[in-house]
């Protein structure tokens, strides 16, 4: 018997057991064809239908002055803007450089028949003048409606008829795993299309927690910012407007503003050119296991509110530092993330019901909201020096007194100053750090070394107890393990 010498195609190789390829080429199964494989989805139409309504942004910005040019160099990548940092060759103090030449470039798209237009704040911040260019290569004046830097909306209004429009879908509904596209103009290149899938839809970057941003691989450079992110039906479901990255371009991640999100700003920017945001009045933390065990809870699930501010909301109907916050109007609060996500969604003079563990059992407080005020309490490091140093006992620790000043300083009636803590004492463990203020231990106020000291000796033995701590200007809730001496 002859061998027969056979070149397979390399799918079939890959795709075969080793032992059929011992087999005579004429016993080989052909190679599937492509009808047999799922198609990825296909942009074309998509890229028809919206492409009309997606517009490129120039806002004019800066000049040359006597301390040089004054530019935005936000969307352009770090490994550049080293050729921005000198004025150009043969320019002198006092020459400005025309205004028009100037620009800050992104992307939007129209919302209304009318003209009005959606971007990023950030994309026309500061502009003197902002133009818009649609595909049909005509260029219109806008003005700019209002802007909220806190979701980084800004509604622009152009004055025109008949626009093509997009339309704004329910992000809510988005799903990780969903094929989206982002149409916009990244490096000032119109109309072009990136494709990807989410990640996620619930990312906190803001710090606040306000905005739930979609988390994507969608190619996004600057540019980009302002544009639609869209579904397969060429419905928005969000608005391009961060992106994670070390090279300053695309190879990263891409994170764009919820749809509803979005129109929830914009209605209110047409209606009264600002927002009008509901206030709660607390600073919240996530629960831990220790934590969660300190004060009876025995799931992770909730927020815990760390501090209450004089004269907020929150104060008036009732909630306490301690407060474990498991629900919002009927919405349960699987992470620290969603309360602020659900408050921001209420207008001013609306009621929020919050179901909150306090002491092992479940209360149910009712918090009329008012408007979100930009003075925010804020507390302040005591100046006032150390008043001696004691020994915190059992803890491990050793704290100083403070005065009235420094407690009016920090907003509290108690505390006493952490000076130092030894290395493998329970303080260290549980994380108290020297600097720190000790308000509160296991819900009994602190008010002196001699009395911390007394308290830390009664403690139970093996046992979860809650800190109630300031650091660096901010309330927090730490959880003690208590072991044997």
């Amino acid at each position: 018997m002859s061998i027969r010498r056979t070149f397979l195609p390399l799918a079939v190789l890959l795709s075969v057991p080793f032992s059929s390829l011992l087999a005579s080429a004429d016993d080989v199964a052909p190679v599937p064809s492509l009808s047999s494989v799922s198609a990825l989805p296909n942009f074309t139409s998509l890229m028809k239908k919206a492409a009309p309504s997606v517009v490129n942004i120039s806002a004019a910005r800066g000049a040359w002055g006597d301390d040089g040019l004054v530019l935005d160099l936000s969307d352009v990548p770090e490994p550049f803007r080293r050729f921005f940092d000198q004025a150009p060759f043969g320019v002198t103090p006092g020459w400005r450089r025309p205004l028009d030449e100037v620009r800050s470039l992104g992307s939007g798209f129209v919302i209304g028949r009318d003209g009005y237009i959606l971007t990023n704040a950030h994309v026309v911040d500061g502009a003197e003048r902002i133009k818009v260019k649609f595909s049909d290569r005509r260029e219109l004046d806008a003005r700019l409606v209002g802007t909220d830097k806190r979701t980084d909306i800004a509604l622009l209004k152009v004055d025109a008829h008949d626009l093509p429009v997009l339309p704004l879908g329910n992000s809510d509904q988005l799903q990780p795993g969903e094929w989206v596209a982002a149409i916009g103009s990244p490096f000032g290149f119109d109309q072009s299309i990136t494709a990807g899938i989410v990640s996620a839809t619930d990312r906190n970057l803001s710090g606040d927690g306000t905005v739930p941003f979609i988390q994507t691989d969608v190619a996004i450079n600057p540019g980009n910012s302002g544009g639609p992110l869209l579904n397969l039906n060429g419905d928005v479901v969000g608005i391009n407007s961060q992106i994670l990255t070390r090279s300053g371009g695309y190879m990263g991640l891409s994170f764009a503003i919820p749809a509803n999100v979005a129109l929830s700003v914009a209605d209110q920017l047409k209606q009264d050119g600002r927002v009008h945001r509901a206030w709660l009045g607390v600073s919240l933390q996530a629960l831990d296991g220790r934590l969660a065990r300190a004060f009876g809870r025995g799931e992770t699930k909730g927020a815990l509110v760390a501090s209450v501010i004089s004269g907020s909301p929150a104060e008036r109907a009732g909630v306490r530092p301690g407060d474990i916050i498991l629900k919002a109007n009927g919405q349960p609060i699987d992470s620290v993330d969603r309360v602020p996500r659900i408050v921001a969604a209420q207008r001013p003079g609306q009621q929020l019901v919050l179901d909150v563990w306090r002491q092992g059992a479940v209360v149910s407080l009712d918090v009329p909201l008012v408007e979100h005020g930009d003075a925010m309490a804020k507390l302040a490091s005591p100046a006032a020096p150390p008043q001696g140093r004691h020994a915190g006992g059992r803890l491990g620790i050793k704290a100083s007194v403070l005065d009235a000043k420094a407690l009016a300083l920090l907003g509290v009636a108690h505390g006493v100053r952490i000076e130092a803590v030894d290395d493998s004492s329970m303080a260290a463990q549980a994380g108290l750090m020297p600097g720190d203020v000790l308000v509160e231990l296991d819900g009994q106020a602190v008010t002196s070394p001699a009395q911390l000291s007394h308290m830390a000796d009664a403690l139970p033995s093996r046992h979860a107890i809650s800190m109630r701590v300031i650091r660096d200007r901010q309330i927090i809730y730490m959880a003690l393990e208590v072991s044997k001496d």
